[in-house]
C-alpha cells in the first residue's frame, strides 16, 4: 500500500471520528480513536513512537514523539487547536526529516469541518 492509498484511510478514519465526537475534545481522546479506527481498517499503526535525533554520529534520545506513525509510511500529528500554525508544520516536516518519511497528516480535530482541519505535508526527500 503507497502513502495516498494510506491517506485516503487516515482522511475516512478522522472524519467518522470527528462526525462521532465533534470539536472540543483533548488531542489524546481524538488520537486514541483515530488508533482504533486505522487499526480497525486493518493498518499497522504504532502510537507515541519514540524518535531520536542523530547528530552527527552521536543519537540521542530526547523526547521527540509521534502521535501516529501508520505501516512505517506515514506520520500522524494529531492537534486540538483553534488554528494550525507555523510550529505545527514546523514539528511534522522535522519529525518526516529524521524518520525519512515522505507524507505526513497534521489533522486538526477543533473545527468544523474536518476537511479544513487536515494538512498534508510533503517531505523532499
Amino acid at each position: 500500500m503507497n502513502e495516498n492509498e494510506i491517506s485516503k484511510i487516515i482522511f475516512e478514519g478522522a472524519l467518522k471520528v470527528h462526525k462521532a465526537l465533534g470539536p472540543g475534545l483533548l488531542e489524546s481522546a481524538y488520537e486514541e480513536c483515530l488508533l482504533y479506527e486505522l487499526r480497525n481498517a486493518g493498518l499497522k499503526v504504532d502510537k507515541q513512537k519514540a524518535l531520536p535525533l542523530i547528530y552527527e554520529e552521536v543519537k540521542l534520545d530526547i523526547g521527540y514523539r509521534i502521535d501516529l506513525m501508520v505501516e512505517e509510511k506515514v506520520i500522524i500529528e494529531v492537534k486540538s487547536v483553534e488554528a494550525l500554525n507555523d510550529v505545527h508544520l514546523a514539528q511534522i516536516l522535522t519529525y518526516l526529516k529524521l524518520s525519512d518519511c515522505k507524507l505526513g497528516m497534521l489533522i486538526n480535530f477543533n473545527v468544523t469541518l474536518i476537511k479544513n482541519g487536515i494538512k498534508r505535508v510533503v517531505n523532499n526527500l
